[in-house]
């Protein structure tokens, strides 16, 4: 778990649009041990086929093949979209085919991601599949708390007629595999 948690702490770090939020966020963090350093302070580049801006909404959805990068990390997703309160970050949506990389903690994928900027939470949900090296954890969804370093991966409910594995978190760990 640790090491899924350093994943997400790593990117949604850089996902904290807003200086003043961040920074307060990095201080509760360090007051209670994070989980793993962060290149927080690296540029954050998001790249897509289209950006809209909605100033009474206070949001800006980012559409068509994005990426958002910082540092060595990469999220890939159909869309994106944040909503500010106060001028600064507040929610931060990926909607269809997320993906997170990042080279020391592996992949995350899921259909949707919701990061929670004040309360420093992320929610994955959707087919959440986590890999690193050959170990894999599979689960409808996934919760993060960064500032505590809990993460709680579950199976979600099973519909009906869907195959027994459905409704269940399955593992695949392959000893010294990195």
């Amino acid at each position: 778990m640790k090491t899924i948690a350093a994943f997400l702490f790593a990117f949604t770090a850089g996902l904290a649009f807003s200086g003043q939020v961040h920074a307060q966020a990095q201080a509760q963090a360090q007051a209670k041990k994070p989980v793993a350093p962060s290149a927080s302070n690296a540029p954050i580049n998001i790249s897509s086929d289209t950006f809209q801006a909605d100033l009474n909404g206070r949001t800006g959805t980012w559409q068509g093949n994005v990426v958002v990068a910082q540092g060595d990390m990469k999220l890939r997703a159909n869309s994106v979209r944040m909503t500010t309160v106060d001028g600064k970050a507040d929610k931060v949506l990926a909607n269809g085919n997320v993906v997170v990389d990042s080279p020391k903690s592996g992949t995350a994928t899921g259909d949707s991601g919701v990061y929670n900027v004040g309360p420093r939470t992320v929610v994955m949900s959707g087919n959440v599949v986590l890999k690193k090296g050959r170990d894999v954890m599979r689960g409808a969804q996934l919760t993060v708390n960064l500032v505590t370093g809990q993460a709680m991966l579950g199976g979600g409910a099973r519909a009906p007629g869907a195959p027994a594995q459905g409704g269940r978190v399955q593992g695949v760990f392959i000893p010294n595999s990195q």
